[in-house]
């Protein structure tokens, strides 16, 4: 570290306590100095423990410096993000196969020891989901799934499908970072806020009082809702959290199809439009379109054995 902004540092929770010592023992080393005269047992004295200081000094900074690092990989890589499905073309099919989407991510988080909480749901008329979204939080959960953002198709004979015929239905998945530092700023009066009644299972304040949020940001017409929260002012939160990631995965969505030529990475652009995955239940297959790879066991792949694919793509 060239230089240490102590004001700066002292701003940030983590490295609070660090700087103040940083400060103390500078101040030391000046006082030391100022002591400095032509007695030579004097200087010798000084100088050694001018020197002792400068270790103690080394070793804060070595402190900082590691809190920085790992500042700056939750900020790349935060540990929080919000996991969005929502089924495509298809009618019943899709919204079952993006209910079966949902709970393979349900249960690879279970698997890595993370939070699942569903946020919000528009259920299908015969189960699974017309779109719906999550939090999931833990360590390495955005470094892990960031490149599942996308178009997933299926290819299955639905239950409903009286003379076997096979079936492609879609939904797409959008991974959003929950990230500590705000790239998009966002304007209150931009805002559209409603408020209306929880639905499903909760007791009766939740069908009571008015504790769901809908925020609508009007220049861009995103749509965002918090349900599960007991509290108006925590689904708030919620809502802002969301409408702030998505605003965020759009301009760098934008950012990225601007540098697509260039980019090293080419596992996707982050657009959910973009058919990235192909579930083949009658050759048990399935194939990322990106790496032109495929594995078997798909019962175990939508059971959340996911772990081969995220690794392969993530080394691409």
């Amino acid at each position: 570290m060239e230089e240490i902004n102590i004001s700066e540092l002292k701003k940030n929770p983590r490295t609070n306590f660090l700087a103040g010592e940083y400060e103390r023992l500078l101040n030391q080393e000046k006082g030391v100095l100022d002591l400095l005269g032509d007695d030579k047992e004097m200087k010798k004295m000084a100088e050694e423990e001018i020197n002792q200081i400068k270790e103690q000094k080394l070793a804060v900074q070595k402190q900082i410096e590691e809190i920085i690092k790992t500042e700056e990989k939750e900020d790349e890589f935060p540990n929080e993000i919000i996991l969005e499905v929502r089924a495509g073309a298809g009618g019943d099919e899709a919204s079952l196969f993006a209910g079966n989407l949902a709970e393979m991510y349900e249960r690879f988080a279970e698997k890595n020891g993370w939070q699942f909480k569903k946020l919000g749901e528009s259920a299908g008329t015969m189960g699974g989901y017309k779109e719906a979204s999550f939090e999931i939080k833990g360590e390495g959960v955005y470094e892990k799934l960031r490149f599942e953002t996308g178009a997933h198709r299926v290819q299955r004979i639905p239950t409903t499908e009286k003379q076997g015929r096979i079936h492609t239905s879609t939904a797409t998945i959008a991974i959003l970072p929950i990230r500590k530092k705000k790239s998009v700023d966002i304007d209150e009066s931009d805002l559209e806020i409603e408020f209306s009644r929880s639905g499903g299972a909760g007791g009766q304040n939740v069908n009571k009082v008015e504790t769901a949020v809908r925020i609508i940001h009007k220049p861009t017409g995103v749509d965002v809702r918090s349900t599960a929260e007991r509290s108006q002012q925590k689904n708030r939160e919620k809502a802002m959290s969301i409408l702030q990631a998505k605003l965020e995965a759009r301009a760098e969505e934008k950012h990225n199809k601007e540098l697509s030529g260039e980019r090293k990475n080419q596992v996707g652009t982050g657009d959910r439009s973009e058919k990235i995955r192909t579930y083949n239940f009658p050759q048990d297959r399935v194939t990322d379109h990106r790496i032109k790879k495929s594995w078997h066991n798909i019962e175990g792949i939508l059971s959340g054995g996911i772990d081969e694919i995220l690794k392969t793509l993530s080394s691409e």
